[in-house]
């Protein structure tokens, strides 16, 4: 027997960030795809950032009709997003026609069809030669027609004409009470259809997208987190990464020549995952800073999170004992990124993470403490959020150190974030503090380094203004 060829589906990329890896490659080519959702969920950005990113990145004009909004208004709304609309209609790579429809006239002639609107589509297209096309929104379109079978009619006719037409285009449409759209019909003739949500659940918003259909293509079938920032719209497939990630042998220091010679290898490998654990006061910001210092020092950038210490007091703190930060800020070697838990939700902080990820490109990411995520979610989100970070930093093989909090001794591994992490980091560290005749005394204890051999022994250390000193 022949060996089978394999068809390549057409697709057109999106120019939105992580909807690619999605979808499988982008939209499908020459076919209509429905955006549909409430009110406020992104579905003309979505449309706008379609046609941008087209034209500026793959070179393919398109045409933007528009039924609610005016073309200034249109303009002036993107620009905060770096989409100068007027830049590219000058360059002649960008039509943007704001159709106004009377419910009124249409109520008053009783009569209602597409073909003004194919003849003003079809002179737009045709004028730059457009490969994209947005129509925002449907509802606005088909909003005065009563007589359904013509309502049935007229949908399938526009879905069609696109298709003859040959362009990639987006129908943007609002959600229906009982079905995806108003009408009902919309989402049965595209071939793509895309449900965005915006939800508040605890006081706190988060955007959805979700792809309900794609004709001919597999496609990620799960909920999507995005984000709308100063950028325009970024969605991180966070629930479709595999286990396919490489593994360095190279050893990399954490910072303290006494503690890496508790490891069998002087040290941990590059693109491990480290967890110190602790209860207050145990020093985990300060083993955590050495980690930074070590990989500033190998011209490796470093990517803190901070969720409970400003930039400022983290430096303040850390030059008491010897730890200076501050020049490696200046020289855009360390960025903290400190902010609170509960100002996002925890996919927020996801997508934040690898928005971060893109633009520093950092080697060491660190966050100090993970255990402050249990506010803004059930053991279960942790834990899911947790794993999909960890993914993200092993595909990047960036190395990583997370420090957690845990309360009393009795019950110190029994944590949700510890309980979330401790299996899956490679090397975990538990520091301890306790009361010996009067005195403080601290020690580090190594429970697993995975694929190196390590000390089982308890280590005591002291800290003065000159740093850690572990006892011999």
């Amino acid at each position: 027997m022949g060996t089978q060829k394999k068809i390549i589906f057409p697709k057109t990329p999106t120019g939105i960030n992580g909807l690619d890896e999605i979808t499988g490659g982008g939209f499908p080519s020459k076919r209509p795809i429905l955006i549909c959702g409430s009110a406020g969920c992104g579905k003309t950005l979505f449309g706008l950032q379609f046609l941008v990113k087209g034209i500026v990145d793959y070179n393919e004009p398109g045409v933007f009709m528009s039924f609610e909004e005016s073309t200034d208004d249109l303009t002036k709304n993107v620009k905060s997003l770096g989409f100068d609309l007027d830049d590219l209609k000058a360059k002649n790579k960008l039509r943007v026609d704001h159709v106004r429809i009377e419910r009124t006239e249409i109520e008053e002639t009783g009569e209602y069809d597409l073909e003004g609107l194919f003849i003003r589509l079809n002179y737009a297209i045709d004028s730059i030669g457009a490969k994209r096309v947005v129509l925002d929104t449907i509802e606005t379109l088909f909003g005065g027609m009563t007589n359904e079978s013509l309502l049935r009619s007229e949908i399938r006719r526009l879905f069609g004409w696109l298709k003859e037409k040959g362009v990639t285009a987006i129908i943007t449409g609002e959600r229906g009470e009982k079905s995806l759209t108003r009408q009902g019909l919309e989402e049965y003739v595209s071939d793509c259809v895309i449900l965005l949500d915006f939800r508040v659940i605890d006081q706190i918003a988060t955007r959805r997208l979700r792809i309900v259909k794609y004709r001919g293509s597999t496609h990620g079938t799960n909920e999507y987190p995005f984000l709308i920032d100063e950028h325009g719209i970024s969605v991180i497939p966070v629930t479709s990464l595999k286990l396919d990630y490489k593994s360095p042998t190279e050893i990399i220091s954490t910072g303290l020549p006494a503690l890496d010679n508790l490891f069998s290898m002087g040290g941990i490998y590059r693109g491990n995952s480290t967890l110190i654990t602790g209860t207050a006061g145990t020093n985990k910001t300060i083993l955590a800073a050495y980690f930074a210092l070590s990989s500033c020092k190998r011209k490796e950038p470093v990517l803190f999170f901070s969720f409970e210490e400003s930039p400022e007091q983290l430096i303040r703190n850390m030059s008491s004992i010897g730890i200076n930060l501050r020049p490696y800020i200046k020289s855009k070697m360390l960025l903290i990124h400190a902010s609170r838990p509960t100002l996002e939700g925890l996919e927020m902080h996801l997508l934040t993470l690898h928005k971060l990820l893109r633009e520093f490109k950092p080697k060491t990411i660190i966050i100090d403490p993970i255990s402050s995520l249990i506010t803004i979610g059930s053991s279960s989100e942790v834990r899911a959020m947790l794993v999909r970070l960890l993914d993200i930093l092993k595909t990047n093989q960036l190395n990583a150190l997370f420090t957690s909090l845990t309360h009393n001794q009795a019950s110190q591994f029994q944590d949700a974030t510890v309980d979330a992490v401790s299996s899956l980091a490679d090397t975990w560290i538990n520091v301890t503090n306790c009361d010996k005749n009067g005195e403080r005394t601290r020690s580090l204890l190594i429970i697993k380094s995975r694929g190196m051999g390590h000390s089982n022994k308890e280590h005591t250390f002291t800290i003065s203004d000159k740093g850690i000193k572990l006892q011999e």
